[in-house]
């Protein structure tokens, strides 16, 4: 299976490091154990004869050639933040970065990005009316860029058509291990042990809310009256009340800020309550269920395991 990893200036060396690791992680085991898998072909491609990593590394790179290869990964660049990542994304390399991998998608290949990378896989457009996750933090920045992309960053792996997207930072290497797992379900079982990563379905976990909340207003008047009722019950007529603007421009705020409805933001704030008190309390999921506005356990059970892709019995073992 022929790779070749996009490697921009200022590439966030973690990101780069961790993709290369993973899939010669994976060539060795294969050879040791005797698993049928395609070897994985990585190449280290970019657009300049030069690449200098975030953290000022020199990259040994290939200039990117004719040819097509097998799948396309773009590590992130290193601009955590929303400003200095526009000036970035402005730049004339990653224009011509989009238009190579728009000829290398035209031509077949599975193209896939994790982190900030996800910004220059829709920069390409080849997000475009596709599903994506992306960066948590820089969600609203996605989303008022780019429209045409439906972002779940909740999600740390979407698939959408022949692009596959995957989250925050050390997701890289759950982006790789999902690309082994396309070619051999047990290798990628392997690797992730040999490399000791657990599974991590759900970016959610990992989410500061109140890094994105403080940014609007409304959205933040709107988390502090919904933290005050969990165990009560949603209303969104009750909800723009308390935050002195209308229905319909709550829901604006919110979608542009989070992603989410009043109600899905008011259920996450649930399941985030319902985590906390399982690691911190011995209470039991009855319990628990009540105080967070859940009629049984069985309902709060349920939706834990979909919303986090964990039981009960994990998310206390975890603590």
């Amino acid at each position: 299976m022929k790779i070749f990893v996009l490697a921009l200036n200022n590439v966030f060396d973690t990101g780069l490091a961790t993709v290369l690791d993973a899939f010669q992680t994976a060539n060795e085991l294969a050879e040791m154990s005797g698993l049928t898998s395609p070897r994985f072909d990585v190449k280290i491609v970019s657009l300049r004869s030069k690449v200098v990593t975030s953290q000022g590394l020199t990259v040994p790179v290939e200039r990117a050639g004719g040819g097509a290869p097998d799948c396309v990964v773009v590590p992130a660049i290193g601009y955590k933040m929303p400003e200095p990542l526009e000036k970035a994304l402005a730049k004339a390399e990653v224009r011509d970065a989009a238009a190579v991998l728009r000829r290398w998608s035209k031509r077949g290949a599975t193209m896939s990005a994790a982190c900030i990378g996800t910004f220059v896989l829709a920069e390409a457009g080849l997000l475009d009316e596709q599903h994506a996750t992306t960066t948590w933090w820089l969600a609203p920045l996605f989303r008022k860029r780019y429209p045409r992309v439906t972002v779940e960053e909740s999600h740390m792996i979407v698939k959408s058509g022949r692009v596959v997207t995957a989250g925050a930072a050390l997701s890289h290497m759950d982006l790789a291990l999902w690309l082994i797992r396309q070619k051999s379900p047990k290798l990628a079982a392997l690797t992730a042990k040999y490399l000791i990563v657990d599974s991590r379905p759900s970016q959610s976990a990992y989410v500061i809310s109140d890094h994105l909340i403080h940014s609007d207003p409304v959205v933040e008047k709107f988390e502090s009256w919904a933290r005050g009722r969990l165990g009560q019950g949603f209303s969104l007529d009750e909800a723009a009340r308390s935050v002195a603007t209308s229905k319909r421009t709550l829901a604006r705020r919110l979608q542009a800020v989070l992603g989410k409805s009043p109600l899905e933001y008011f259920q996450n704030l649930r399941v985030e309550r319902a985590v906390h008190l399982l690691k911190t309390t011995n209470e039991s999921v009855e319990e628990i269920a009540g105080r967070v506005g859940y009629e049984d356990g069985v309902t709060l059970r349920t939706l834990l395991r979909r919303k986090l892709g964990h039981g009960i019995k994990e998310i206390r073992r975890a603590a």
